[in-house]
């Protein structure tokens, strides 16, 4: 697994020395792996077992006495390569998908989507929605300016294009509420928007459920697309872990995460954003309903607790 820094590196233009040295890295880290592989009753693979076209580990992993889990939240079957990897997009070959999945005992897919593509190459897919630790995701109470509404984003530096559907109708909502709105953005360091008085801050986990905190309106943007619709509403999750009253474009699974007008609101249209925004600017009262309603929704559907038997039965029926 790669730590932040690796993490930004890859995801960074140039450096290719660098990231040369992050793939040999993870090649022997995988060969330690395989030499181990032989110890363990299960073992989990995420996306893929290395970062190229090959599916090397993933066969010999299939040869060992463990069990093999493949688990994924996103339609990985498909090419979505961040722009500072565009020369490189042929080492990912998105197809070699399939084949892991047809080596693995059992498949963990975060929605329904995902698990009918999933289905077409092993029998043994199981949907668990994308869970969160209620425990950790705990509102922090910050020192800001109470005369400010904060509307916030998070993703990363690939996701960036999903934010930036939303200037459109912040550009209304800025217009509308002047100084009291303030637009945040975490995940891109890098990424600025003079007009909105957007400055972006990088995302670290140390500090992300205190840089969340600060937003009173949280806001998950989507195309209507086949990568999207492969999403399982993790950051909108956080959001509304964090009693963040929260705004989804209706795709895919969030759908089924936000009952609109309860415990979060969809939108499509631009309209729809700007008037939704507006209810929830102009209410105290609205925001802190639906953030309460929202943290019981990840409590009682998508949260650790709620779902850990669910994956103890499957652990239990594979070592069984």
């Amino acid at each position: 697994m790669l730590n932040e820094d690796d993490d930004r590196i890859l995801y960074s233009k140039g450096n290719f020395h660098k990231k040369a040295a992050i793939l040999s890295k993870s090649y022997l880290r995988r060969m330690e792996d395989l030499k181990r592989s032989n110890q363990f009753d299960i073992i989990f693979i995420f996306r893929e077992a290395l970062m190229t076209r090959s599916t090397y580990f993933e066969k010999a992993f299939s040869k060992s006495r463990a069990k093999l889990i493949y688990d994924f939240d996103d339609a990985i079957w498909m090419n979505d390569t961040s722009n500072a990897n565009r020369m490189f997009r042929w080492m990912k070959n998105p197809s070699k998908i399939s084949k892991s999945i047809s080596y693995c005992n059992l498949i963990f897919a975060g929605n329904k989507y995902l698990s009918e593509y999933a289905l077409q190459y092993n029998p043994n897919v199981v949907v668990i929605p994308t869970t969160i630790d209620t425990g950790e995701y705990v509102r922090v109470r910050t020192i800001r300016n109470l005369n400010r509404i904060v509307i916030g984003w998070s993703g990363s530096i690939t996701t960036i294009k999903h934010f930036e559907l939303a200037i459109p109708f912040l550009t209304e909502i800025k217009k509308k509420y002047g100084d009291l709105i303030q637009i945040k953005v975490i995940g891109d360091s890098n990424y600025r928007n003079k007009e909105l008085g957007i400055v972006g801050i990088g995302w670290n986990k140390t500090d992300e459920v205190t840089e969340l905190s600060e937003i009173d309106i949280g806001i998950m943007p989507l195309p209507d697309d086949p990568w999207a619709r492969g999403k399982c509403g993790l950051k909108g999750l956080q959001y509304m872990a964090l009693e963040i009253p929260t705004i989804m474009s209706p795709v895919g699974v969030n759908n089924e995460i936000i009952r609109d007008g309860e415990n979060g609101f969809l939108a499509s249209k631009m309209e729809d954003w700007i008037d939704k925004l507006s209810r929830l600017i102009d209410s105290e009262e609205l925001r802190n309903e639906m953030g309460k309603m929202a943290r019981q929704t990840v409590e009682a559907e998508f949260s650790v607790n709620s779902i850990k038997e669910h994956y103890l039965h499957w652990f239990k029926s594979l070592v069984d």
